[in-house]
């Protein structure tokens, strides 16, 4: 894929690089250190504090734009290539894809549906079993129903329907056959 960026996009890469540099680190620390030797030669003045006020300001005004789009490229690059593993996927669950889209209620009722999982998961007492959105109820309740059938006595026979006189048509006979 061929990279095209403006001339901001190259600054903003360029100076983010820079910024968290040893050089940059570096750099900021003897300017400190050198305005600091140079309070006694202008007597600790308020133009003296001004300087280093005014120009801290200033840069941390600039970074804090310039590390907010850096974090967004990189958070946008990262949902991407979770979107990507996750449509590569089979088992997993599509779903998943634009959840960054999705409000903070969304995203609140999404982590309880993952708790209650993690809940599932920890009666498998199997840490391999796993389960997506999709799956996860559906196995669940299947386990419910096989574990009801499992503690149904054997001798009890099972109803399915009633018929036209309103008698069980697969219970047992009653006295009239």
């Amino acid at each position: 894929m061929k990279k095209k960026h403006n001339f901001f996009e190259r600054f903003a890469n360029k100076m983010t690089a820079f910024a968290g540099s040893s050089v940059a680190f570096s750099a900021a620390f003897l300017i400190v250190l050198l305005w600091a030797a140079t309070g006694p030669l202008f007597g600790y003045s308020s133009t003296w504090q001004l300087v280093i006020n005014t120009g801290t300001t200033i840069i941390t005004f600039l970074m804090v734009f310039l590390i907010q789009k850096s974090q967004n490229k990189d958070s946008k690059a990262i949902q991407l290539k979770l979107n990507e593993l996750i449509a590569a996927s089979e088992k997993a669950s599509n779903r998943m894809v634009d959840i960054e889209d999705l409000s903070e209620e969304e995203l609140d009722n999404l982590y309880k549906f993952y708790r209650k999982l993690s809940k599932l998961a920890a009666k498998e007492n199997d840490i391999h079993q796993s389960h997506s959105i999709d799956a996860a109820h559906m196995l669940h309740e299947l386990k419910k129903v096989k574990s009801q059938n499992q503690r149904r006595p054997v001798n009890v026979p099972v109803t399915k329907s009633k018929g036209p006189s309103g008698n069980n048509k697969n219970a047992k006979a009653d006295n009239n056959q």
